[in-house]
């Protein structure tokens, strides 16, 4: 007697093709995925050098604008800080500046407030703040990018705190009030405090002119550096 040969239903004929298709579907987007991935890092690891150049060059202005800063009677942690913030270009939160800048988060929150006070810093929202995790608290703060604002306000804060003083106290060193009767020795004092008075004053009316004419004085300063030859 004859065997019947087996046949294959087709509800299995159909599970098996579908199994089949969804392997190669599979394989296709795995295949897919690792092409993204791969070229994802190749992107990345094109970058690093530039973010690492880019890193050396802060490095050098930070160290640089903090050794002028000592020069210029400015604490060091002070004028890196503000260094950082400036060539930085953006929000920086506290955290990232004390690991940054290695110092205590002590140290950085002492240093923004008194560059704060100087006009030089200011505490903003970061642009991406409505789409952070409201756990987020971190408070970020922006340096003054313009370069002739960033003079003004310097030149402003020192006036106020050096060379205003400095005129006070001459003015207390003479030995008597003009129009009172003096010796020689005591005009020939009076005189040399008078003079010094004199150019301190002058000093301090070009400060004034300047940091309050703003854009005016830049405008000049241009004009007058093509007159003279000088870098446009």
């Amino acid at each position: 007697m004859a065997t019947r040969p087996a046949t294959i239903s087709k509800p299995a004929t159909r599970a098996a093709s579908s199994a089949a298709s969804n392997a190669a579907s599979n394989a296709a987007s795995s295949v897919a995925s690792s092409a993204a991935s791969s070229a994802a890092e190749a992107r990345a690891s094109e970058r690093l050098p530039e973010i690492d150049e880019i890193r050396t060059a802060q490095d050098r202005f930070i160290a640089f604008w903090g050794e002028m800063g000592t020069r210029w009677g400015v604490q060091r942690s002070m004028a890196e800080v503000h260094a950082l913030l400036f060539i930085a270009g953006e929000p920086l939160p506290a955290e990232e500046i004390m690991e940054r800048l290695r110092i205590s988060r002590g140290s950085v929150s002492t240093t923004l407030k008194q560059l704060a006070e100087w006009g030089l810093v200011q505490r903003v929202r970061p642009k991406d703040a409505k789409s952070r995790d409201r756990a987020d608290r971190r408070e970020f703060h922006q340096a003054e990018q313009d370069v002739w604002k960033l003079f003004y306000t310097i030149l402003r804060a020192r006036k106020r705190r050096e060379f205003d003083p400095l005129i006070e106290e001459l003015g207390g060193c003479r030995v008597a009030q003009k129009g009172a009767r003096r010796s020689d020795r005591q005009k020939a004092h009076d005189q040399r405090i008078d003079e010094l008075l004199e150019l301190c004053r002058f000093f301090d009316g070009l400060a004034n002119t300047v940091s309050k004419s703003g854009k005016g004085i830049e405008r000049a300063t241009k004009i007058l550096s093509r007159v003279l030859g000088g870098p446009r």
